[in-house]
């Protein structure tokens, strides 16, 4: 059995590379980046280093790297022989993943077993996002090629800090870790994937991860840099930091209960579980990298805005993490492109049309004049600065 992964990183090598080992399947790895396609070609095998308690370490092998800039056509080789597609590149880079999809869909036997495809992002509907730009890329090809291959949406949740330096393509992981596998698509013939845990009903669990992991690491993220604090297990270990990050988690499982029926006690115990992990000592990770790219952290759907929007228009309390976009607003990290732009619109456009264009919120949304206050007091602080 075959596995092509798109995106060679830390996560890649770290988490579904490594899962996909452990499920049988020959992992190549598909990467523009020279240096690490090179890198992971001159070893026969990389070491994933789980810091922390119960933590382990995992020899793997039984992988090499194919570089999709300079050998596309290896890439759809590739593609056309395996069994099943992963990625985790970021959901705004799947669009330059889907022509090699195409070509290696182009290239596959009809007669074979249809290609199972999981994009393993940090986002809703990911899979469906990548299937559209497959459809896209297709063209008027698109049904003969979408009928070669199944789609199916994943959640995944695993922790994989800055890594140390010098520690060539080995990988250091937090313990935990969670996939879960919408079963739909697949009809019955599940790829073979070790510890992770195939679903009737995704939405539940991309939202609690998302809702919970993803918000919480973030507020955390904010609320530290604010501090002046550089590890985000150093952050959490500060009571006001602490407490505001669980004060927005409570918000976004009382948006969970409302809108899946989730039980209040598994999802209390969810954030007790979540928080341990960021506590971590041995997970070294800063408050820069875990709150890059704020824009897109304050964006309509993502971990944010999309549950505070949701308890908006249930009447529910939305406060706390209002009062994470306010410490995400003060992110000013000169080496991301994200911050700059950030802090550059906060002293150019006025606090109604900022918020309607980073959060996609409408005015007469009930969440709007909230965020709009924040940028407000935001907006004064640097005009007082």
């Amino acid at each position: 059995m075959k596995a092509v992964h798109f995106g060679a990183g830390n996560i890649g090598r770290g988490f579904v590379g490594l899962l996909l080992r452990e499920g049988g399947y020959e992992v190549v790895f598909s990467d523009v980046a020279d240096a690490l396609v090179d890198a992971i070609n001159a070893v026969d095998s990389y070491t994933v280093h789980e810091a922390g308690p119960g933590g382990t370490d995992h020899t793997v092998t039984g992988f090499r790297a194919v570089n999709s800039r300079t050998d596309p056509a290896a890439v759809a080789e590739e593609v056309a022989a395996a069994d099943v597609v992963t990625t985790a590149v970021g959901p705004t880079a799947l669009r330059f993943v889907a022509p090699s999809i195409v070509a290696g869909l182009t290239l596959r036997s009809p007669d074979a077993a249809p290609l199972q495809v999981m994009a393993c992002e940090n986002a809703i509907g990911a899979t469906d996002l990548l299937r559209s730009e497959v459809a896209a890329a297709a063209g008027a090809d698109a049904e003969t090629l979408l009928s070669r291959a199944v789609f199916a949406n994943t959640a995944v949740d695993r922790i994989v800090p800055a890594q140390p330096e010098g520690g060539g393509v080995d990988v250091t992981v937090e313990p935990y870790f969670e996939w879960a596998i919408e079963t739909g698509p697949f009809g019955g013939a599940l790829p073979n994937i070790p510890g992770a845990h195939f679903v009737d009903d995704l939405a539940p669990y991309i939202e609690r991860k998302l809702f919970t992991v993803n918000t919480g690491h973030a507020a955390t993220a904010y609320f530290g840099a604010r501090a002046g604090i550089e590890r985000i297990s150093d952050a959490l270990a500060d009571p006001g930091i602490a407490a505001s990050v669980s004060a927005a988690l409570e918000e976004t499982s009382a948006v969970l209960v409302a809108e899946h029926g989730l039980d209040p006690a598994d999802l209390a115990d969810y954030r007790a579980t979540i928080l341990d992990r960021f506590r971590n000592p041995e997970l070294v990770d800063t408050v820069q990298r875990v709150g890059r790219q704020p824009l897109r952290k304050i964006s309509r759907h993502e971990r944010f805005i999309g549950p505070a929007a949701m308890a908006a228009e249930r009447g529910l309390s939305a406060e706390a993490l209002v009062a994470a976009v306010s410490a995400a607003l003060e992110f000013d990290d000169p080496a991301d492109e994200q911050s700059v732009e950030l802090q550059a619109l906060l002293r150019t456009e006025d606090p109604a049309a900022f918020t309607a264009r980073t959060t996609d919120l409408d005015p007469e949304h009930p969440l709007f004049p909230a965020v709009r206050e924040a940028v407000a007091a935001r907006q004064q602080h640097l005009g007082a600065a």
